[in-house]
């Protein structure tokens, strides 16, 4: 059985007045991610690759934000459905692996929250679960403080 690689990627502006989620799990801040539903960078990069690991449609076709449906939606949702669709083409994940970008908040204390977040969320002990944090060392967007971003892999077999 040849494994299933997916890739997925997320990045959203922060802004004053919403909370940030990221894989699930709310940190303290004083700014949070603007987007459509709760804007989990990490929740929505783990979608994507879970998605395209099996080859189907990817986040924005499956809940478009013009949809009011997803207005403000928690982004467990969307994984969860990316996890049914897996389960339906006879996959099961394997593990992932996550790296999220962020200059503010500094993510170390939270990142095994977040680690666990995850693992229960994919069913996965959470050494299977790889995540890093890491800054932009003060360059673009992200480094200015302005956007957070993920990038995640995963890897799916039968």
């Amino acid at each position: 059985m040849t494994p299933r690689i997916g890739i997925g990627y997320d990045l959203h502006r922060l802004m004053a007045g919403r909370r940030l989620v990221l894989g699930g799990v709310e940190i303290p801040f004083d700014r949070g991610l603007l987007g459509h539903s709760d804007a989990d960078v990490v929740l929505h990069a783990l979608t994507d690759a879970l998605l395209g690991a099996c080859g189907q449609p990817d986040i924005g076709d499956l809940f478009p934000d013009r949809d009011p449906a997803w207005k403000d939606a928690d982004s467990r949702q969307f994984l969860r459905a990316a996890l049914r669709r897996v389960h339906a083409a006879g996959l099961r994940v394997s593990n992932v692996d996550l790296i999220i970008h962020a200059e503010q908040p500094r993510l170390g204390p939270y990142k095994n929250q977040i680690r666990a977040s995850v693992a229960h969320l994919l069913e996965l002990p959470p050494d299977h679960v790889g995540l890093k944090a890491t800054t932009n060392e003060g360059l673009d967007a992200i480094g200015r403080g302005e956007a957070l971003a993920c990038w995640a892999a995963a890897v799916l077999e039968e």
